[in-house]
């Protein structure tokens, strides 16, 4: 028998794949845009964690299409910035968003007796916190 989300659940996993979309496309495009002292590396941090996100929008799809929920295809807004501190500012600000989101929905699938879809979440939790320092640790915070 497959296991159902209770439709809070349901609208939490689609908040958290428009994330995961939205911040692969503003991570990407940041990576590409990134100019000036120190581009480089801080490139190279928007591109690698794009390709972390990309991954965690991955297994939140598969996890949807377990439920057999309609996915949404709408990314939320992208916010990809100027200089490279209002990127990291944005970005550190996303992945703040995306953790306490995250935390949310660990704590209904817990309520849930879905213990599937908290350890996905504890799981990529674990990376956007490890996201979260990058970018404030570059903004020297």
């Amino acid at each position: 028998m497959v296991q159902k989300a209770s439709s809070k659940l349901t609208d939490m996993l689609n908040k958290a794949i428009a994330r995961e979309i939205q911040v692969s496309v503003q991570y990407m495009w940041q990576h590409v845009m990134a100019k000036g002292m120190n581009s480089a590396e801080v490139a190279e941090v928007f591109e690698e964690v794009a390709i972390s996100e990309m991954k965690h929008a991955e297994k939140i799809a598969e996890r949807i299409f377990y439920f057999d929920i309609t996915p949404t295809t709408k990314p939320d807004p992208i916010k990809v910035g100027g200089t490279l501190a209002e990127m990291l500012e944005a970005d550190a600000k996303a992945e703040e968003e995306a953790i306490d989101l995250y935390k949310q929905i660990i704590k209904q699938a817990d309520s849930e007796g879905d213990s599937t879809t908290r350890l996905l979440f504890e799981q990529i939790l674990a990376d956007e916190e490890e996201h979260h320092d990058r970018f404030t640790t570059l903004l020297g915070k």
